[in-house]
């Protein structure tokens, strides 16, 4: 560090603390040529994550564009903002676990439309109706049908379940008391 009264390039650590932002060191330290002391500080260099755009564009990830965008599609729906939250949660952690700094937003928007399809199918195609760009009519009903197909499918499943167990529920058999 060059001394900022003499500009001799060796100095000591005298003392180091956080500093108060908690986003910094604050360090002291005394110069060995003129023994003046001075304040240095060290803070990390973040590189910004940043998404790319259908358009080939990029910008910085926004956490808070996520969340408009969940709101939007989960208005006047059962979704708490607990589980919004957990979904943008989900997200950027993806986002700051990738080794690239750069996530391209159609693997966000799968991200986001994967648990939106577990937890309220009409957010789901609200959402997807924006981001999946539906150019006509005919790829939104097919995406509506697909929709009605795996719900159609797990409905069988579970029924199909509940027949191979019987129609009355079982009830567990009570120990015998050795009294």
């Amino acid at each position: 560090m060059r001394c900022p009264f003499c500009g001799f390039l060796e100095d000591k650590v005298v003392d180091s603390r956080e500093a108060k932002d908690g986003n910094s060191i604050r360090r002291r330290r005394e110069c060995l040529e003129c023994a003046r002391r001075f304040t240095s500080y060290e803070r990390i260099d973040e590189i910004p994550y940043m998404v790319v755009k259908k358009d080939g564009s990029r910008e910085l990830f926004d956490r808070g564009k996520v969340m408009n965008g969940l709101r939007r599609a989960c208005e006047k729906r059962p979704i708490s903002p607990a589980q919004l939250e957990s979904i943008v949660n989900e997200v950027e952690k993806k986002i700051q676990d990738s080794n690239d700094r750069e996530r391209p937003t159609s693997e966000i928007g799968k991200i986001i439309m994967r648990r939106l399809k577990s937890l309220d199918k009409v957010a789901y195609v609200r959402f997807a109706s924006v981001y999946l760009e539906f150019e006509d009519v005919s790829e939104f009903m097919k995406e509506l049908k697909d929709l009605v197909h795996s719900r159609d499918k797990n409905a069988l499943r579970n029924s199909t379940l509940v027949s191979a167990l019987g129609s009355r529920p079982r009830t567990p058999k009570k120990k015998k008391s050795s009294t």
